[in-house]
């Protein structure tokens, strides 16, 4: 499959601004993106595709779309297409934000423009016959969408390419997999779910073996669908595999890495289960992380790398951990966007309490890996779950460290062993994470006021909700005894 290139699409410093509707990657004269588009709808019917499914990620990372002819995709492909807004006026629950400004009822939810980037182009494995691409946003006036996760990717490569820097990423995810339907969900309503697996079998052959036809499902309907699986292995827990996705461009790592989970979920229904992303569905079981690897190249060069330097880390590479480390308190709701991805915050079960960086650490927010080995040298990212957006996570976590280059912050010493809680804490709640988003100077300086407005509005009303819910534990504790 062929991947979007990183660093395509406007400036963030500087740009001229674009005519309405106008391809964020630039299409060249429309006649020639007419041309193109035939061409690709003409090979997609030699090879026998029949229609084709269309879409983006909203700012939960849920992937939006529709079925359209090949003769609608050939128009969306040579002028972009229109698709209601609401996808960014609403939460992950389909219920309709209060105070939305980029749509509303004051806007009328109208339509936004967006464009398809070809190099998106996949098979869905399960569905014969049918091509699947990704879209862009853009808003009125031809600029990126303010609440298009990927059109923000975008912006971030693209100030990333303005200093003469490429990167590469890879994102791993650990998931739960239920021996349940989505009927079975409802009707238990999400409670005495039975896992794939009993007991705690990390690492385990056993496991895998047992489960051999899903593994074998998994591997070959990812593989088909276009999504490079670098490994894949039980952790410990009852049901829960990890996977590692391989190393590519940004762009095509958060394609690929938000497409994952779609994927996963589709596998487990035609086996009659259900997989979750949650970054903790059970209070006595671990978390799922969603870490993040990445590093920075010049050409085919790591500008991580210096022989020179301890641990074979260049000035740059401090420079970048300097700024991850210190945006990360005011940067974690862009990481962990849910009410449910702070359970996952407590001592002891390997997700990080404190901003730090260590050598082959794994106590640590940031680890290490590679040291004085120039094609390996990089960043784990560690602070996020499995119910990351991929495209938020990788533009937050890269942002912060161009950050970091841009000002050139140096790092604290590393940390040896455990860390512990001392100084600073990553922020414990939504909540707080939202609003140390709301109040971060460097948070619109990297993404932009509307941005930074419209996500903080998000994550205010998802804590709201939150807050106004009255959950089983409150209703075990307090219902007889006060």
């Amino acid at each position: 499959m062929r991947g979007g290139g990183a660093g395509r699409g406007e400036s963030s410093r500087g740009a001229t601004k674009k005519r309405a509707r106008r391809a964020p990657s630039g299409s060249g004269s429309s006649s020639g993106a007419r041309s193109a588009a035939s061409d690709i709808v003409r090979r997609l019917r030699r090879e026998g595709i029949r229609r084709a499914k269309i879409g983006s990620f909203d700012i939960d990372g849920v992937l939006r779309g529709k079925y359209v002819s090949l003769e609608k995709l050939e128009s969306a492909l040579a002028k972009g297409f229109g698709f209601c807004d609401v996808i960014f006026g609403w939460d992950v629950g389909d219920v309709l934000y209060d105070g939305a400004q980029v749509t509303g009822w004051h806007t009328g939810y109208p339509d936004a423009h967006a464009w398809i980037d070809p190099t998106t182009e996949r098979r869905i494995p399960w569905e014969p016959g049918v091509a699947a691409f990704l879209a862009d946003f853009l808003d009125s006036s031809g600029q990126r969408h303010p609440a298009c996760p990927r059109s923000l990717l975008r912006h971030v490569l693209a100030r990333l390419e303005s200093l003469g820097l490429g990167a590469k990423v890879a994102l791993e995810f650990e998931f739960f997999v239920f021996r349940e339907t989505r009927e079975s969900l409802v009707s238990k309503n999400f409670t005495n779910l039975e896992p794939l697996d009993p007991g705690m079998f990390g690492y385990s052959w056993l496991r895998t073996g047992q489960d051999a036809e899903l593994m074998a499902d998994l591997q070959d309907t990812l593989a088909a669908a276009g999504i490079a699986v670098e490994g894949l292995h039980t952790e410990t827990g009852p049901g829960v595999y990890e996977a590692a996705l391989a190393v590519t461009d940004p762009l095509r790592a958060a394609d690929d890495a938000a497409l994952f989970k779609t994927t996963v979920k589709q596998i487990a229904h035609r086996h009659g289960l259900t997989a979750t992303f949650m970054a903790k569905w059970n209070a006595n079981l671990p978390g799922c992380s969603g870490h993040i690897h990445q590093s920075l190249w010049r050409g085919s060069k790591s500008a991580f790398h210096d022989p020179r330097a301890e641990h074979g880390m260049s000035a740059l590479m401090r420079q970048f951990i300097g700024g991850q480390l210190a945006l990360m308190r005011e940067l974690t709701a862009m990481v962990s966007p849910t009410v449910n991805s702070y359970k996952r915050y407590v001592p002891g079960l390997w997700a990080p309490l404190v901003p730090c960086w260590g050598v082959e650490n794994r106590t640590c927010a940031l680890r290490i890996i590679g040291p004085d080995e120039p094609d390996a040298l990089r960043v784990e990212h560690r602070q996020g779950a499995a119910d990351v957006n991929p495209y938020l996570g990788i533009a937050a976590t890269l942002g912060a460290g161009l950050w970091g280059i841009e000002h050139e912050l140096e790092p604290a010493a590393a940390v040896r062993g455990e860390p512990g809680v001392g100084g600073p804490t990553l922020p414990r709640t939504l909540n707080e994470a939202t609003e140390l988003f709301a109040g971060s100077r460097a948070a619109r300086e990297l993404f932009g006021a509307e941005f930074v407005e419209h996500f903080t509005m998000t994550r205010r009303w998802e804590w709201e909700c939150y807050r106004r819910a009255v959950t089983d534990w409150e209703l075990r504790r307090y219902f007889e005894t006060i």
